[in-house]
């Protein structure tokens, strides 16, 4: 069995921008990788979707790494998002990652000029075999148009460096036929926060989550529970929060969480082009549901 990077909940936690998204907003960062700390989240994923990895550029990339490394100091592991749809470019982040001390890499699949199964195994085999990090394969159909088939995610857990899976694409059937297939080869998390439950009834052990931006003992509590046996108490707090965790995604992520972290009183910025507000109606149904979690 490989080791295991965490278990839990990791916040895919937001990048807070300065006025006008002209530069990371460092001090801000800081009070939210704190503040999840604190509040009993079990890693930070920084520089992923959510923390708006495609809008950063290189320099910022590695600076927020740097800086969450730093931050962190080793209380939690951090895992850095650092796939692309250029191998090369993959493996460049990759390595600047692990030295600034990363404890593993979140690499989503090559988006736009996409590739088969076979170029999947043969992209993710040639960083793997260049890096000593573990890393986390990261499936989300509806971002990039490509979705990784149970059989080649059997053909990827051979590789001692390919530890995890975050798995976003909604399909329980083929997560539950990658599960039978790769059984203690590859770790589960769930990439959608709706999901937590139903994952972790096959195998899961935890969850990459947004909701934790916002409610960070909510989604940390979820998987741990049911960790430890009591599947009511996760299942409960599953069906109390699907409201919010379904409301974070009335605009195209990280737009709504951004949004609520604002009236939170976070200060972390708005969302950098081509990312552009919520609606009022999208904004009206996010308030309400805040509201009813108490959350303003």
């Amino acid at each position: 069995m490989k080791d295991i990077l965490f278990t839990g909940s990791g916040v895919a936690i937001v990048t807070p921008f300065t006025e006008n998204n002209s530069a990371i907003n460092f001090p801000v960062l800081e009070k939210l990788i704190n503040f999840q700390i604190e509040s009993g989240t079990d890693a930070i994923i920084i520089c992923g979707t959510t923390g708006e990895g495609s809008t950063l550029s290189h320099e910022e990339h590695a600076e927020a790494i740097r800086f969450a490394v730093d931050t962190v100091n080793k209380r939690v592991p951090v895992i850095s998002g650092t796939g692309s749809n250029d191998t090369m470019y993959g493996l460049k982040l990759s390595n600047e990652a692990e030295k600034a001390g990363v404890d593993g890499l979140l690499m989503v699949t090559p988006y736009y000029n996409k590739t088969s199964q076979d170029g999947l195994i043969g992209h993710y085999n040639y960083i793997a075999d260049r890096v000593s990090t573990p890393i986390i394969v990261y499936n989300v159909p509806s971002r990039t148009g490509l979705d990784i088939k149970p059989e080649t995610y059997f053909e990827l857990a051979k590789h001692k460096r390919i530890v995890g899976i975050k798995e976003a694409n909604g399909d329980f059937s083929a997560m539950v036929k990658t599960a039978a297939l790769c059984k203690d080869n590859i770790t589960v998390y769930s990439g959608n926060d709706d999901h937590i439950l139903g994952f972790m009834a096959h195998g899961a052990k935890g969850v990459i989550s947004v909701l934790a931006n916002v409610l960070p003992q909510v989604a940390h509590e979820i998987p741990s529970a049911y960790l430890r046996g009591d599947v009511e108490k996760a299942k409960q707090l599953q069906l109390e929060y699907l409201d919010m965790c379904n409301d974070l995604f009335v605009d195209v992520n990280p737009v709504p969480v951004k949004y609520a972290l604002n009236l939170m009183g976070k200060n972390v910025g708005e969302c950098r082009m081509p990312l552009g507000k919520m609606s009022d109606a999208a904004k009206a149904k996010l308030q309400a549901t805040m509201k009813r979690h108490n959350l303003i």
